[in-house]
């Protein structure tokens, strides 16, 4: 990862957070940098109790007549993770089309770190910043605001 100050030119955005993500373009300077989005992706994740089939398995115990409760699959965590992968597919794509020369990632810590692990090469060598916070459902301004303060 290149460290770089500001947000310069032509730079690229992603937001995400594990359900929705946006990629936006710098379209100004590093110092005003004016944020157009270019793509939006969003996925239907309800809560995991939403999508559970049934309750957690039980499985006999070494007591007699012991039971032990079974770890269900967390299904909303499980489609956060493959969000992440696709995130990190249309990176790849993008980068590989020349879409973009630097890009800043920003996301909850969780999913910036199943990013970072995800991203192919040719996206890691492009990244200039990192920003371990939730901006997903920030107005513009605010987003644009958080960006000067976090990269200067």
């Amino acid at each position: 990862m290149q460290t770089t100050t500001g947000l310069p030119n032509d730079a690229w955005v992603l937001i995400a957070d594990g359900e929705k993500a946006l990629f936006l373009r710098n379209l100004t300077d590093a110092e005003n940098p004016h944020l157009e989005v270019v793509r939006k992706e969003e996925q239907e994740n309800p809560k995991d109790i939403d999508q559970s089939a049934n309750r957690p398995g039980r499985m006999p115990d070494t007591g007699a007549g012991q039971r032990s409760a079974l770890d269900d699959t967390d299904w909303h965590e499980l489609a956060k993770e493959r969000f992440a992968d696709e995130m990190a597919d249309l990176l790849y794509k993008q980068a590989h089309k020349g879409r973009f020369e630097k890009i800043v990632l920003v996301a909850p810590p969780k999913t910036l770190g199943e990013l970072r692990q995800k991203i192919h090469k040719e996206v890691a060598d492009k990244v200039i910043g990192e920003v371990p916070k939730t901006l997903t459902n920030h107005p513009m301004d605010q987003i644009e605001s958080q960006l000067k303060a976090e990269l200067a």
